[in-house]
C-alpha cells in the first residue's frame, strides 16, 4: 500500500506519479500541452516563401521563365540574376539563398533558346543574343511589378553572356540602380559593352574576373574606366569563368550580397 488513498489531487499511479483522472489531473495536462504549443510557436523560425517558377512575356511576345525567391519581410529590395549561355537558373541557387537570407527578393532567369551566333558577327542587332536583352528587360519589369518588391531598389547581376545582357538591359533603364558583372566581355558575339556601360553613367557596377581567364580579366579592367559612376574590380585566382566562380569561391556570393546591400539600400 502506498499510504495514500482516494481520488483527486495528489493521487499516484504506477506510470505517471499521478493516480486517478480527476479535474486537477486533466487541468495540469491541458496546461502543460498549452505551454508546449506556445513555446513551439515562439521558437519556430519564420521562413521565407518557397521559390516559385514564374513566366512573363518579353516585348516581342516571347515567353520567358524564371524562379522567384522571396524573403520573409516585404516589400524588399530585389536583384535580377542572368546566367551563362546554355546554363539555367540553378547556377544561382546557392547565391539566391544568400540573397534571401539578407532580405532580398531574387528572380533568376532562364533565357529563351536562341540559335548560336556567328562568332564573326559584330552587330548586336543581327546577333540572336540581342533578343536576350528583351528577356532581361521583361524580368526587371515583372519583378518591379510584384507587390513584394520595392521598385526603387532593384539591381541586376549577370555572368558571362548574362553580364553583357545585364549591361545592355540596364543602360537606359534608370530603375536598375546597380550592376554586378561576372566575367564580362568587351564584345560577346555582337553584344558590345562600352557604350552601354557609359550610358549606365553614374550608377555603380561591380566587375569580377579570375586571373586565369585572360579575356574576361582584360575586359573587366577596361570596363572599370567606362562611365563616371563607381566601378569596383574584384580579381579572383583559379575560380574559372562566370557562374563557375560561385561554385569554386563560395565567398563570392557574400561579396555580391554585400555589394547590393551597399548600393541598393
Amino acid at each position: 500500500m502506498s499510504g495514500i488513498r482516494g481520488s483527486g489531487f495528489g493521487m499516484r499511479d504506477a506510470d505517471t506519479g499521478i493516480r486517478g483522472s480527476g479535474f486537477g489531473v486533466r487541468l495540469s495536462r491541458c496546461l502543460a500541452a498549452g505551454l508546449v504549443s506556445a513555446l513551439t510557436v515562439l521558437t519556430l523560425p519564420t521562413l521565407a516563401a518557397e521559390p516559385q517558377t514564374v513566366t512573363f512575356a518579353a516585348r516581342d511576345g516571347a515567353q520567358v521563365a524564371g524562379v522567384l525567391h522571396l524573403p520573409q519581410k516585404t516589400p524588399a529590395p530585389a536583384v535580377v540574376l542572368l546566367t551563362m549561355l546554355g546554363r539555367t537558373h540553378r547556377d544561382w541557387n546557392a547565391a539566391a539563398a544568400r540573397f534571401v537570407e539578407a532580405g532580398f527578393a531574387v528572380l533568376a532567369v532562364d533565357f529563351r533558346h536562341v540559335a548560336l551566333a556567328d562568332p564573326g558577327s559584330a552587330d548586336s542587332v543581327r546577333s540572336p543574343y540581342g533578343a536576350l536583352v528583351l528577356d532581361a528587360e521583361a524580368a526587371r519589369s515583372y519583378l518591379t511589378a510584384r507587390p513584394e518588391v520595392n521598385p526603387g531598389r532593384v539591381g541586376m547581376a549577370g555572368a558571362s553572356l548574362g553580364a553583357n545582357v545585364a549591361v545592355l538591359a540596364a543602360a537606359n533603364d534608370p530603375s536598375v540602380r546597380s550592376l554586378a558583372l561576372l566575367s564580362v566581355s568587351l564584345d560577346y558575339r555582337g553584344l558590345k559593352l562600352e557604350q552601354a556601360l557609359k550610358a549606365f553613367a553614374s550608377r555603380p557596377a561591380l566587375l569580377v574576373a579570375s586571373s586565369e581567364d585572360p579575356f574576361a580579366l582584360r575586359s573587366a579592367r577596361q570596363a572599370v574606366t567606362m562611365g563616371d559612376g563607381a566601378r569596383e574590380l574584384r580579381v579572383l585566382s583559379g575560380a574559372g569563368h562566370g557562374t563557375v566562380m560561385l561554385a569554386r569561391e563560395p565567398d563570392l556570393a557574400t561579396v555580391l550580397v554585400d555589394w547590393f546591400l551597399r548600393t541598393l539600400l
